[in-house]
């Protein structure tokens, strides 16, 4: 007979925080598994009545959906908390934001009301900083993209080396110029799918069908992720639905 885990008294989850975080400046650097040591540090630190899951290891009971990449900045990334006690969501931000690191920065916290949060993650707003790249030259290659209707695209996945449409999945591509640094800016609505069409295979869209090569390295910042309204074209806050106040009985 299998060794069997031993018995424990479990308090069960009686409430479902969901967190929405930033990644900036060098902590942009830190990866997924960086990011899930230090929360779970921050929450013993913050003294958040997590639940546990079962087993001969016990874990927090987190749930992440769809982190940004190791490099990558965002102002929307996600997670889920299960707590065995009812908490004050704003008290629980100001708590987390406290015991994370400068760069990883809590800001909102919102008790989850609906089912299948991670569903509602359609689609991603990107902005890329191309410095030392003439805006018009920037248009151009994006005008190309857009007019395909398919640019094949490579990346190593731990599956192996994947290829695959970059272009069905970008909804939205305009351009712009910062007017404090005069750098060229992309901004991409990308719709989330398997594989995941990244930032990273939109430049390399880009290179393929109109030649764009960046001669230094572009600034990626996940500005929004969420469902799509109504247009197809814009990206909606996935909390909305937690904070509609809810039907009469």
């Amino acid at each position: 007979m299998p060794p069997q885990p031993p018995a424990r008294d479990l308090a069960p989850t009686v409430q479902r925080l969901r967190v929405r975080y930033a990644k900036r400046g060098r902590l942009r650097f830190s990866s997924h598994r960086d990011f899930q040591r230090a929360l779970e540090r921050a929450v013993r630190r913050a003294r958040i009545p997590m639940a546990y899951s079962a087993g001969f290891s016990p874990h927090p009971r987190i749930s992440y959906a769809n982190s940004a990449a190791t490099g990558v900045a965002s102002e929307a990334e996600y997670v889920e908390l299960g707590v065995t006690s009812p908490c004050d969501p704003e008290a629980v931000r100001a708590a987390l934001d406290a015991a994370l690191p400068e760069g990883l920065d809590v800001l909102e916290v919102v008790v989850g009301s609906t089912p299948d949060f991670a569903q509602r993650l359609e689609a991603s707003c990107w902005q890329l900083e191309l410095p030392e790249v003439p805006q018009d030259a920037l248009a151009a290659a994006v005008d190309a993209l857009m007019a395909v209707d398919e640019a094949m695209v490579e990346r190593m996945t731990k599956n192996g080396l994947r290829t695959f449409d970059a272009r069905g999945a970008v909804l939205r591509a305009e351009c712009s110029e910062s007017p404090e640094s005069g750098c060229a800016i992309l901004l991409l609505v990308v719709r989330h799918g398997t594989p995941s069409v990244r930032p990273d295979d939109v430049l390399s869209a880009l290179r393929g069908v109109a030649g764009l090569v960046p001669p230094i390295p572009v600034r990626i910042t996940r500005l929004a992720q969420g469902p799509l309204d109504a247009d197809g074209l814009t990206v909606r806050d996935p909390f909305d639905p937690d904070r509609a106040p809810a039907d009469p009985a």
